[in-house]
């Protein structure tokens, strides 16, 4: 147990200097827009890290390292190809206006800081697999597995159709309520969470580890209720016509028929 305590505060040591390095990099270019091309790679890092520190690698730990990292690297790089050319994402825009002359300091603590703190624990079930006493896989493996592909696939397609439309002159600035944004107004979102919920289902292989359920639980709340669809809802609601009529015959993140 001393041994794994020892282990959890690396990596914790490890995040910090992470996220601090991004930190960095966007007080340098004048755009927080940064941490969400972090964010994804956030968890590579700490499950590749874990590894490291565990020194021995069987079938369940490179499963979900695997899993983890093609999540992380399409997200990132998805993220950062989006942000191409267009400034400082919205959200962190109107924070650096409200923050004014504290605005440094802030984007450190209330956007740095706070992701590496949320990071951390969203990663748990990673970490806990990969840190874990090798043992031989189970059919919870494949049922994470094959939960974790469902939501790898909905999220890849739900942005590559909402790029698709937003990228098209005779589309862009419209409603997307076609394809998977037709049953969820936030399919991306759904497929995110869905992996994680997949991943967690090869912790719960692990004796003992049942309660990073944390993990899955955050990302969703996260997605749900802070970061992801509250933001987003506002903003859509103001700038798209038709929107709010689209918010109450469509479901807002399980995938549902639309309503009448």
């Amino acid at each position: 147990m001393e041994a794994l305590g020892f282990s959890m505060t690396v990596l914790a040591a490890l995040l910090f200097v992470y996220v601090t390095v991004w930190f960095l990099l966007a007080l340098a270019r004048r755009d927080n827009s940064l941490a969400d091309v972090a964010w994804g790679g956030g968890f590579v890092f700490l499950a590749a890290a874990a590894l490291v520190l565990r020194g021995e690698v069987y079938p369940r730990s490179l499963l979900a390292t695997a899993l983890v990292t093609a999540w992380g690297v399409r997200l990132a790089l998805h993220v950062a190809a989006r942000n191409r050319g267009r400034g400082e994402d919205f959200r962190y825009a109107a924070w650096r206006r409200q923050w004014g002359r504290s605005w440094v300091w802030r984007s450190y603590l209330q956007v740095f800081l706070l992701q590496g703190v949320l990071l951390y624990v969203v990663a748990l079930a990673v970490v806990r697999i990969n840190l874990a006493t090798p043992a031989g896989l189970t059919w919870l493996d494949l049922a994470g597995g094959l939960l974790w592909l469902k939501g790898f696939l909905w999220e890849t397609v739900a942005d590559w159709q909402l790029v698709r439309h937003s990228r098209n002159p005779a589309t862009a600035g419209t409603l997307l309520d076609r394809g998977l944004w037709r049953y969820s107004r936030h399919p991306n979102y759904f497929g995110e969470a869905l992996q994680w919920w997949g991943v967690w289902l090869l912790a719960l292989s692990v004796p003992g580890e049942w309660w990073t359920v944390v993990s899955p639980l955050a990302i969703t709340v996260l997605l749900l209720f802070v970061s992801g669809v509250p933001m987003l809802e506002h903003s859509l609601a103001e700038r798209v016509p038709g929107y709010r009529d689209y918010q109450r015959r469509t479901s807002v993140f399980l995938p549902a028929p639309p309503r009448r």
